[in-house]
């Protein structure tokens, strides 16, 4: 009796399996498209802006164009990521069809004329979006749209990215800190991987990125597979990116506050923003900061690329394209916060290499994933794009890095909709 049971129970499995597959199949497609058009667009954009500097000083005009535009059009679609959050947690009157080409148009704009800002949020945001208009299109109960709204998000980040698993693992983590949600994992996984492989199919090339670090035993304990004085410096590094993380989600919160608190016209509030960015780009004496920042045409630029070999970033680098990047979507521009986030950690972790002659490009590696699990409140998720971005060979650092960097952090994030489920802190009040 049990074992027809066992068998009915994985045919219903098998059954639904294949439902999803079926759903999910035109969602991931037309994800996997929108991410490579977004991609070839943010490219051209930003070797336009290289070419054509000049193009920094109507960041201001593109600032009060992208706040008329979400005015008069945006109705929800300026909550963003958190809207998205927001209807997983508690479906509400849904994710509006309109964010997938205004945060497209915008965060284009926004790269063109020189904001500080990244990509991972425009494609989570286009994910959520199209999820959420195939789900009205097949009339999807409540819990199904939940789902594939989830399949958006794991879409979107697979594709923009190239990291099928962790953007599995980022869409199922991300919802609520200390808890997964693994309902939803192996139609995340179908979604990540049909997007990815949409996206590549365009002829879209991501960025590649390597450690030639491979690790070595410690001298005084053979047996033990990597170097425990290595170990160390790495725990170090993980409480420091752990507080980069922080940082920025403070200070992106501090500046939006106090942006909409003193400027009571609000187009005004990106036009000081603009001015700020490109203020602070020529005091610096670069441009460096500005846009993406994964590779810089100028031969001794600072870039994250860059990051990854002695030399390639100065002291202060990570600041500057924290405090820039805080300023640019805190002020109303649009775009991602991840790859910011990659910048802020490879140059730190640069920085924290040469001063402690830990090797280079691992903790460059370390700081690009350990800053963005801080900030998103997802080492499972970040452990796992190390593996998928520089290879498996160096896997207890990547986790003792982001695992660490992940609790010091604390409760705090870029996404105010996560919720608490477990908390990082456990007090003894017996």
């Amino acid at each position: 009796m049990n074992n027809a049971k066992n068998f009915q129970q994985q045919i219903n499995i098998a059954k639904q399996l294949l439902r999803w597959t079926v759903i999910i199949f035109p969602v991931s497609i037309s994800i996997g498209l929108l991410v490579a058009f977004f991609l070839w667009l943010l490219d051209n954009a930003t070797a336009m802006r290289w070419q054509h500097l000049w193009l920094v000083f109507l960041l201001p005009v593109a600032g009060i164009l992208i706040a008329w535009l979400y005015n008069t059009f945006g109705k929800n679609s300026q909550a963003g990521n958190n809207l998205i959050i927001d209807e997983i947690h508690q479906p509400g009157g849904g994710v509006p069809a309109q964010m997938t080409p205004l945060i497209l148009f915008t965060t284009v704009l926004t790269h063109l004329f020189g904001g500080s800002a990244g990509r991972e949020g425009t494609a989570v945001q286009m994910g959520g979006s199209m999820a959420s208009q195939f789900a009205r299109w097949f009339k999807l109960p409540q819990q199904d749209k939940q789902i594939l709204l989830m399949c958006g998000m794991s879409a979107g980040f697979a594709a923009v990215f190239g990291t099928p698993v962790a953007g599995t693992i980022f869409a199922l983590e991300v919802l609520y800190i200390g808890r997964m949600k693994y309902d939803a994992l192996i139609p995340c996984l179908i979604s990540g991987i049909i997007a990815h492989i949409t996206c590549v199919s365009c002829s879209i090339k991501h960025t590649q990125y390597t450690i030639a670090y491979t690790g070595s035993s410690d001298s005084f304990f053979p047996h033990i597979s990597f170097d425990l004085i290595l170990l160390l410096k790495v725990i170090v590094a993980g409480v420091l990116f752990g507080f980069a993380g922080f940082f920025f989600a403070q200070l992106s919160d501090f500046i939006k506050n106090k942006a909409n608190q003193l400027i009571k016209i609000k187009w005004l509030i990106p036009v000081t923003g603009a001015v700020l960015i490109v203020s602070i780009s020529y005091l610096l004496g670069t441009f460096d900061y500005l846009g993406l920042g994964v590779t810089n045409p100028n031969p001794n630029g600072i870039s994250i690329l860059s990051a990854f070999h002695t030399g390639g970033a100065g002291y202060f680098s990570w600041f500057w394209k924290l405090v820039l990047t805080a300023i640019t979507l805190g002020m109303g521009f649009k775009g991602g916060e991840v790859t910011p986030l990659f910048f802020i950690g490879a140059t730190l972790g640069n920085v924290l290499a040469v001063m402690s002659g830990a090797p280079v490009d691992l903790l460059a590696g370390l700081g690009f994933i350990a800053v963005f699990a801080a900030a998103t409140n997802t080492p499972l998720a970040c452990t796992l794009m190390g593996i998928e971005l520089f290879g498996s060979e160096n896997i207890i650092y990547y986790a003792v890095a982001c695992f660490t960097a992940y609790y010091f952090s604390g409760h705090s994030g870029i996404y105010k909709s996560q919720g608490l489920a477990v908390s990082k802190f456990h007090i003894d009040k017996s």
